[in-house]
């Protein structure tokens, strides 16, 4: 069951996530390491700095040199299908993380997880869909039920 906080209407509201920054050891091999995996588009790169386009939100890839290790720490990922995820991230050198989700660990420690666009309360406006190419996608019932229950189902 889930707990709703009553906001007294001064403090700001949370409305989403416009990006998150991942910190790699090499921006190009990073991109190379993550085009294995997934069809993105490169939104820009500069030196020690790397975007990709996730619609209307984006991953800044950081060039840093502190190696580091995500154990619980994580960001979920969505794809439009899950379902060769798995061996693109064993061909491409990921670890895949042993439990009852698709997560695995990049090269520089980053801990991601795969989760389906079909499976999860997560929508992106349809306008932001046509932009993206992805008008085919749809929600299975339990998404629905659950986005139902929060007066948000799609139209």
């Amino acid at each position: 069951m889930s707990e709703t906080l009553k906001s007294d209407g001064s403090k700001p509201r949370l409305v989403g996530i416009n990006h998150i920054a991942l910190e790699v050891g090499d921006i190009d091999q990073a991109l190379d390491f993550y085009g294995k995996i997934f069809d993105f588009k490169l939104r820009a790169k500069r030196p020690g700095n790397a975007f990709i386009e996730l619609g209307d939100q984006f991953i800044n890839m950081m060039q840093v040199s502190d190696p580091h290790q995500d154990h619980r720490r994580h960001f979920g990922l969505v794809v439009d299908d899950r379902s060769s995820v798995r061996d693109r991230v064993e061909a491409a050198g990921g670890k895949l993380v042993p439990g009852p989700f698709l997560d695995f660990l990049d090269p520089w420690g980053n801990r991601i997880e795969i989760v389906g666009y079909i499976n999860v309360q997560f929508t992106k406006a349809p306008n932001v869909l046509r932009g993206m190419g992805l008008t085919h996608l749809s929600k299975n019932a339990t998404a629905i039920k659950e986005l139902t229950d929060k007066n948000m189902a799609p139209g």
